[in-house]
């Protein structure tokens, strides 16, 4: 027996009996039912996600409360917010590798206790940049997350129905998990000292990723065990993203006539271009592969997808500060009125992972940044005091449509692209999206509404301003789905001959 047959064969006895597909007999394929062993891992899996996605939603609905209490400006507190989702999408580049190298389980386990000590240190802070630099910490976490938990998903599970539901769940779960963080925020922050948030959810990690370490069995071993990292692409890759972001959500609060401000942007644009030029000339073990780009529309669908993650950002964030500042909502009112994330993005979700079948893949993107650039319409264009059903209430909605369409057609159609030992870097690039652009798309909009607010006398003019951000930005995602993407359907239902076999780490390189 060669090593890649004893990898594969060791690889399939570790891992659960994921969905097969079988003849009846009439040449038609059915799908095996999952064994109840396989839906508790799948369970596990899903759980991390809908866990590391909760902070997000409890710096949406505390963030300027908690920064009130600090004694700084709500451009201040937006660093709350901002930071977890900055280092979730910018590390989460490294995620894939570092998974393909030392196993997607050890990863998301080691990503785990730093997701749960960072938010325990957390409760302990005394100022905004110290809380911020330890919600950041915490983002590296989940950053490390995201990427593996789908490749042990997508891994487990071959092309075809049951790949896709569990990846739907998976997606299910952020806006369940953000509004679970929302609500358990508003009402801790409304009843007892802020700290408490982050205890709990240092507790809620530890039951949640010590379950997943006892009931997930992982690979036999990693798919490019002894590989190595490419540091030097990571720290280019990595010090761009956090830099651009960086200058971006500082912009409201300094201004664009602060020196450092247009330095550190023309540092981060060098970063970006040297990360290409490295990963494109020198290095042997890119941590995003060139070949991962040569699919059809590829790079069209990653910036169509980033535009329209950006414009849900501002979605969510300004329906949040109206409710807050403009028609004085509690904090638990404010958490309660995205209720229709939650519900809306489940539905999302699962019906993305059934249609994505049949229906073409810029036509899925295309409705999902439609939604989101209606959703800022309808924000927009409300009157400073109005009944939350008239236009908040579907704009949620809409919101909760976007992105759920978004991240499992992507997610979908970027796993099944790639070879079946590039999966953590596929989950890695569209949790980038995903995570980054919730969080750029803050700067751009704040950038606008400190520009347009004339020094806070027009408080809602400059939010309305930040809106239209939000159209532009999904207006532009849904352009491109519709005129430069083009994916066809996919209707594998299992492993291409040629991806049985995972190659070696030589050949991967």
């Amino acid at each position: 027996m060669t090593k890649a047959e004893e990898h594969r064969h060791a690889s399939r006895a570790s891992t659960p009996a994921a969905t097969t597909a079988a003849d009846d007999g009439g040449g038609e394929k059915r799908v095996e039912a999952l064994p109840a062993r396989d839906i508790l891992i799948a369970v596990a899996i899903v759980l991390t996600q809908l866990v590391q996605m909760m902070p997000y939603g409890a710096g949406i609905s505390t963030g300027i409360e908690i920064g009130k209490r600090l004694g700084a400006e709500p451009t201040e507190s937006v660093w709350i917010i901002a930071s977890y989702s900055m280092t979730q999408g910018a590390f989460v580049l490294m995620g894939g590798r570092l998974g393909a190298i030392y196993g997607h389980k050890n990863t998301v386990t080691v990503a785990g206790v730093i997701w749960t000590v960072g938010h325990l240190i957390s409760g302990f802070m005394k100022s905004v940049v110290s809380l911020s630099i330890l919600r950041g910490i915490s983002g590296i976490g989940g950053a490390m997350i995201v990427p593996n938990a789908v490749a042990l998903l997508t891994i487990t599970y071959p092309p075809g129905k049951m790949r896709n539901i569990a990846v739907g769940f998976f997606g299910a779960t952020a806006p369940i998990g953000a509004f679970l963080g929302s609500v358990l925020a508003a009402l801790i922050v409304q009843l007892v000292q802020w700290k408490w948030i982050f205890f709990f959810l240092a507790m809620l990690g530890t039951v949640v990723f010590t379950m997943f370490t006892i009931v997930v069995p992982g690979e036999a071993e990693p798919f490019d065990k002894g590989g190595s990292v490419d540091w030097i692409g990571s720290y280019l890759g990595v010090g761009g993203l956090v830099l651009f972001n960086f200058v971006w959500n500082q912009a409201p609060a300094v201004g664009w006539d602060t020196p450092y401000e247009y330095i550190l942007l023309i540092v981060s644009v060098l970063h970006f271009v040297a990360f290409a030029i490295w990963e494109a000339k020198f290095t042997a073990n890119p941590i995003l592969p060139l070949d991962i780009w040569s699919a059809p529309s590829f790079s069209m669908m990653t910036l169509a997808s980033f535009f329209a993650f950006m414009s849900v950002g501002i979605s969510i964030w300004y329906s949040a500060l109206w409710n807050l500042e403009v028609r004085h909502y509690t904090l638990l009112s404010t958490a309660a009125a995205f209720t229709p994330l939650g519900v809306g993005g489940t539905i999302a979700a699962i019906v993305s992972a059934k249609i994505i079948r049949y229906v073409a893949a810029e036509h899925v993107m295309a409705l999902g940044s439609l939604a989101s650039c209606v959703a800022s319409v309808l924000l927009s264009t409300m009157p400073e005091q109005q009944t939350y059903w008239a236009q908040v209430f579907p704009a949620l909605i809409l919101t909760a449509l976007g992105p759920d369409l978004l991240f499992t057609a992507a997610q979908i159609i970027a796993s099944n692209t790639v070879k079946r030992h590039q999966q953590g870097v596929a989950g890695s690039l569209i949790g980038t999206l995903l995570s980054y652009g919730l969080s750029t798309g803050l700067g751009f909009a704040g950038t606008v509404e400190a520009y347009t607010n004339e020094q806070g006398r027009r408080q809602v003019h400059g939010y309305r301003g930040a809106l239209y951000v939000g159209i532009g930005l999904g207006a532009a995602a849904m352009a491109l789905a519709v005129l430069f993407v083009r994916i066809p359907k996919d209707q594998r239902d299992g492993w291409e001959a040629d991806e049985q076999e995972p190659p070696s780490a030589t050949s991967d390189a």
